[in-house]
């Protein structure tokens, strides 16, 4: 579903498409599942959300695309769950490029994501 999503993101916006190393998205894909399994106690829809848009933020498993595939895969995970990121795409880019670079952690991510998702309505 991920390298889907990132073929469709990267012809929507361009980009080069391909994968740069199966095992980054791997472990990045991994990383929510390990946090459900080995720290349930500090576990809530936002940072199960945050665990996918971290990883595969900064692993940067794919060649081109990869804060876009970050945030579509938080959006995503929260839609199956009847929830939606409700931010103003400024505010979106600007959240993913921190993550990127490094001065937005996974902890903040989550925070921010608290502060952004609203219910699902279709």
């Amino acid at each position: 579903m991920v390298e889907a999503a990132h073929a469709e993101q990267v012809r929507e916006h361009g980009g080069t498409l391909g994968l740069r190393d199966a095992g980054l998205l791997e472990s990045a894909l991994a990383r929510a599942r390990q946090r459900w399994s080995y720290q349930p106690e500090n576990v809530d829809l936002p940072s199960l959300a945050a665990c996918y848009g971290f990883a595969l933020t900064r692993n940067h498993p794919f060649l081109d695309g990869n804060k876009r595939i970050g945030f579509v895969a938080m959006n995503v995970f929260l839609l199956l769950n009847g929830h939606e990121i409700d931010a103003p795409e400024p505010e979106v880019v600007t959240t993913m490029l921190s993550v990127a670079d490094g001065s937005l952690d996974e902890t903040a991510l989550a925070a921010w994501l608290r502060t952004v998702i609203a219910p699902f309505v279709s």
